[in-house]
């Protein structure tokens, strides 16, 4: 059944992932501002976004799973009421690490109504119209990803770093207060939740990229990164026998990987969606430090990123209707290869037009051929009672993948003057690799995926990233 206010609905689930989208991008641009003010040092700059990364890609799935629960509108504006708090909180930070503190809360906020923002959107539209909702609800987010860099680069060039998490309230109230008044509630009471998963998930990441911030700051495999590597490790272990003993009740039912191509798009979505999390961080990081970019600047050499794969992204999900979606999930992380190669043009003294566009013409050109096959292609067909672990799950892998990036460049970041272009080079050779495996991934595990058919009223085709 439609929901009693459907553009209402939308609305407030648009408004509600705005926030982590825009969150997401906007920070990057900040780094430098933020390192200046409290005298952070590069290992720390990176926990600026892994605090945020960390809960966000550990959490999304039990939160998700709660919605289910306990109900997706609840959830939404608890989501959001915590996201907004936990920017204040940043915004008011007195030193480094009161605001890891309030990021690592806005990584819980994000993980909770991100899920439950595209689950609300499967149980209030139907059929044909569910497609569109949620089509509209990715443009839309990829264009507000896309306002994020330019938004925070004036911010901080204007008022200063702390004005870009103060510019959530005003989106987040309108949020809650739509939420409250025309979305409809929808649960799933009897759902039990994957607490043990969740714990032994957030412990693997947690370990794992505390490890790898070490090693790329200190550039060594001494005791305490091995020790985190190791602990990673055994917590990896432990999630996958929870989750296989618990069956059909895990938050990542193991069963799921007996597809072949299911497994291949997460490979291809951990691939792609951590080298593209890595350019973003480090590309505007160089282009201040090293090319003398202001941070409003720098935030505009990213726009064609995320602007391109906004406008492109419904063209493409007619193509994948016509052709399915092996090819363009094979052709599209190959051109954005080329794009990463592309960027080694990047040094201290080159114009912007012959070195950061062609670049992120060509990431913006893959990259929207990928974004909807990959909505579409994901092994996500599931009853009505468990679309927000769904929706959750290639997410989680997508963030998963931008957060272990972000660890590993922080090579990048503790870099300086002509060092720091050379660490990027290498960084953007790694991206290219990583991309292009993607591709040949896509290749040779989606042969079985033929052209998507519409999904039954009780099901939900969806992907989150």
């Amino acid at each position: 059944m439609q929901a009693r206010h459907p553009n209402l609905t939308l609305t407030a689930c648009i408004l509600a992932s705005s926030l982590a989208f825009i969150d997401g991008s906007v920070t990057n641009v900040a780094l430098p501002a933020i390192g200046a003010d409290l005298h952070a040092t590069p290992a720390e700059l990176q926990w600026t976004i892994n605090a945020y990364m960390l809960p966000l890609s550990a959490l999304l799935l039990i939160g998700g799973a709660a919605g289910d629960h306990f109900g997706r509108r609840r959830l939404l504006v608890l989501g959001i009421a915590l996201f907004t708090a936990a920017s204040i909180a940043c915004a008011v930070a007195a030193d480094l690490t009161l605001l890891l503190a309030a990021r690592a809360v806005q990584g819980i906020g994000a993980a909770i109504l991100l899920p439950n923002s595209l689950a609300t959107l499967g149980h209030a539209f139907t059929g044909e119209a569910r497609g569109k909702a949620i089509g509209t609800w990715a443009g839309v987010g990829a264009i507000a990803g896309a306002v994020g860099p330019p938004l925070g680069g004036w911010l901080v060039d204007a008022i200063g770093w702390r004005a870009i998490f103060y510019v959530n309230v005003p989106v987040a109230l309108a949020a809650i207060f739509i939420a409250m008044r025309y979305v409809e509630e929808s649960a799933e009471g009897d759902l039990p939740l994957d607490l043990p998963g969740a714990a032994a998930a957030t412990l693997a990441l947690g370990a794992i990229t505390w490890a790898l911030t070490l090693w790329s700051s200190h550039h060594a495999l001494d005791a305490p990164v091995a020790i985190g590597l190791v602990t990673g490790a055994l917590a990896i272990g432990l999630f996958l026998w929870v989750e296989h003993a618990r069956g059909d009740r895990a938050m990542m039912p193991v069963a799921m990987f007996g597809s072949r191509a299911f497994a291949g798009l997460t490979l291809l979505t951990f691939l792609l969606y951590g080298a593209l999390g890595g350019v973003l961080l480090l590309l505007p990081y160089v282009l201040i430090q090293a090319g003398g970019y202001s941070a409003l600047h720098a935030g505009f050499a990213l726009l064609p990123m995320p602007l391109g794969m906004g406008i492109a992204s419904r063209v493409m999900g007619k193509v994948t209707a016509r052709i399915g979606p092996r090819w363009p999930l094979t052709i599209g992380p190959l051109i954005v290869a080329i794009g990463f190669a592309l960027l080694l043009r990047v040094d201290a003294g080159a114009p912007y037009w012959t070195s950061v566009f062609p670049g992120a013409l060509a990431i913006a050109i893959g990259m929207a051929s990928v974004a909807a096959p990959l909505t579409t292609a994901v092994l996500a067909s599931v009853d009505e009672t468990h679309t927000g672990t769904a929706s959750g799950f290639n997410s989680a892998i997508a963030r998963t993948g931008g957060l272990i990036a972000t660890a590993i460049a922080g090579a990048v970041i503790a870099a300086a003057g002509a060092g720091l272009v050379s660490a990027f080079h290498m960084g953007a050779l790694a991206g290219a690799a990583a991309a292009a495996l993607s591709g040949v991934t896509a290749y040779l595990t989606l042969g079985e995926i033929r052209k998507p058919t519409q999904p039954p009223e009780g099901s939900a085709r969806t992907s989150l990233r």
